[in-house]
């Protein structure tokens, strides 16, 4: 099965954000954000809460998203920098 994934505004703002200071960081999570679609519940992901909201490191970024069974789809509600 795989999910579509969307991307709530502020995660798109966010991304616009950052795109103008590391390029290359946020080309990685896109990358890593679109393999969710086929593996929403990759080694390295951990759930956030209940157990369809699920937070995923990638390099200095984090991604908050949301897997949603009924429509088969990925919300990421929250992208952001740890340092």
């Amino acid at each position: 099965m795989t999910y579509e994934i969307i991307f709530e505004p502020q995660a798109l703002n966010a991304a616009a954000r950052f795109l103008k200071d590391d390029a290359n960081g946020l080309a990685l999570v896109l990358d890593t954000v679109d393999k969710l679609a086929d593996d929403p519940r990759p080694a390295g992901s951990v759930p956030y809460g209940s157990a369809d909201l699920r937070r995923l490191h990638i390099g200095e970024y984090r991604v908050l998203y949301a897997i949603d069974h009924d429509v088969i789809r990925i919300l990421v509600t929250h992208l952001g920098r740890t340092a």
